[in-house]
Parts: structure tokens; C-alpha cells; sequence
């Protein structure tokens, strides 16, 4: 392109195509953009990893096309019957959960065997936090939008939520 097209484009004299020379702005969502939604996860049969990457996605708000990374645009989830989520391979013998008592030298480490007995909505909680940002709107706002019951019974019958499904994995 000559100089002259150039600075006639620049100054909006030159007959242009209107993709050429105008950049479109970037979408960033506001707070009256936003629509938070509520959804439920049955987790029997599903693959651990699987799971929670869909889950942290919908959390995220990395669903919808106003996502915006600074802002809260995910939606709530409600994941329920955590016990009997699946592990691939040797991953039920070997998977262990790591925590730190504050002294030194003493870390533990938690089987995932004695984690689902006792706890299996930490299982999936643990996973999916993993997998959110690690900044103050992950911690302070994105873990809040994860509620994980062990069995099929939650306390969120009011919310009205979606059912969600994902395609199970038959490993």
C-alpha cells in the first residue's frame, strides 16, 4: 500500500474496506453483563481428572462468550454423589494428598484410598482447585461457586439447578 493510502486511511479520507485499518475492541464484561446460573454434576462413574477440568471450565466462566479473565463470569456447580467417583490406572494405590503442619520437615501425605473413605467431596474439591487460578478472585470468589456432596441428597433445591452431563469415559 502507498504512502498516500496510508495516511488518507489514517486520517478517513481513502475509501477502504472497513475491516482494513480498524481494529475491533476487545469485549470486557461488566457486572450487568453477568448471569450466574446453577448447575448439577453427577459425578458416579466419572473419571476424577475429567470431571474437574469440566467443572473448573464452568466455574471459570470459560463457557460463555463474555468471558472475561479479571471478572467472575462462571457459574455456580453443584457436584453430587463425589463417592463414587473413578480413578484410572494404579492411581487408587498410588495417589497421595499432600498438606504441611507449618513445622519443618513435617509434611503428610494422605492416601487416596483413606481420602475417599473418609472425605470424597475433598477428593473432587482438591482437584478442581488445582485447576482454578491461583490469584485473589480464585480464591477468594471461584471457590466459593463449588458445592461436592459425597451422596445424591444437596440443600440447593431452590436454586433450581441444570443437570449437566459429560460424555463418561470407559476407561
Amino acid at each position: 500500500m502507498a504512502a498516500e493510502t496510508r495516511v488518507a486511511s489514517r486520517t478517513g479520507e481513502a475509501q477502504v474496506p472497513f475491516w482494513f485499518g480498524q481494529a475491533m475492541k476487545t469485549f470486557s464484561a461488566t457486572p450487568s453483563d453477568i448471569e450466574q446460573r446453577w448447575y448439577i454434576v453427577d459425578a458416579e462413574g466419572m473419571v476424577l481428572g475429567r470431571l474437574a477440568t469440566e467443572v473448573a471450565r464452568i466455574i471459570r466462566g470459560k463457557h460463555k462468550p463474555i468471558f472475561t479473565p479479571h471478572m467472575d463470569t462462571g457459574d455456580n456447580v453443584i457436584v453430587i454423589n463425589a463417592s463414587k467417583v473413578k480413578v484410572t490406572g494404579r492411581k487408587a494405590e498410588q495417589k497421595n494428598y499432600f498438606r504441611h503442619t507449618g513445622y519443618m520437615g513435617h509434611e503428610r501425605f494422605t492416601p487416596y484410598g483413606t481420602m475417599i473413605a473418609k472425605h470424597p467431596e475433598r477428593v473432587i474439591e482438591k482437584a478442581v482447585y488445582g485447576m482454578l487460578p491461583k490469584t485473589a478472585l480464585g480464591r477468594q470468589v471461584l471457590r466459593r461457586k463449588l458445592r461436592v456432596y459425597a451422596h445424591a441428597e444437596h440443600p440447593h433445591v431452590a436454586q433450581q439447578p441444570t443437570p449437566l452431563t459429560f460424555t463418561k469415559s470407559e476407561k
